[in-house]
């Protein structure tokens, strides 16, 4: 049976919670939003207690950005969850407001690159993804599931530069060379020395 998605504002959104200061959801200090509601019930998912639409709590626009704005350290933001782009319409204006002011955008997602550009699962989605910088994207496969991995959980997750990947038509991946103080891709032949992490 589907779960149900609750209609809201384009100026609120609803989240599981958020990380001001998260350093393992991509490089650099980032604010990480964890978005509430996830259609694709990945087995052994990292966020469990984000998967439903009904639960979390709302959060406007204007309060994510003031606390945004609350720590100049900041390299970027990391839209993650959940599903972000199952709530793509705030994101897009959220992201939209992150790069106006320097920041970086990470994205990650259970639908992958192709079928965003597809326009699955909405429009809007399809529009959030052109103000990603890097995606990771694809389901959690616990079959595949790795410790060894930077940045992604499973080895079918792919690292995307997305404007590259706009440009070519096609999925542009890229494992090193991530900076680690903007989230930005750099020469690809440079080693990258990121710490593994797992993310949702």
């Amino acid at each position: 049976m589907a779960q149900e998605k609750s209609v809201l504002p384009m100026t609120t959104l609803r989240i599981f919670g958020i990380a001001d200061d998260s350093i393992v959801d991509g490089p650099g200090i980032r604010f990480a939003v964890f978005t509430q509601g996830c259609t694709h019930g990945c087995v052994g998912c990292h966020n469990p207690g984000a998967q439903t639409f009904g639960g979390g709590r709302e959060a406007t626009l204007e309060e994510l950005e003031r606390q945004i704005e609350a720590n100049p350290l900041l390299a970027g933001i990391t839209l993650t969850g959940g599903e972000p782009f199952e709530q793509a319409a705030p994101l897009r204006e959220l992201a939209h407001w992150a790069r106006a002011r320097g920041l970086t955008v990470w994205a990650y997602s259970g639908y992958t690159f192709e079928e965003l550009v597809s326009g699955t699962p909405s429009a809007e989605a399809r529009e959030l993804l052109t103000l990603v910088d890097v995606l990771v994207d694809g389901p959690y496969e616990a079959a595949q599931a790795s410790h060894a991995l930077t940045w992604r959980g499973s080895a079918n997750q792919r690292i995307i530069d997305v404007p590259a990947s706009l440009a070519a038509g096609e999925a542009v991946q890229v494992d090193r060379g991530v900076d680690r103080g903007t989230g930005l891709f750099v020469n690809p032949m440079c080693q990258s020395d990121v710490s593994t992490v797992t993310s949702p």
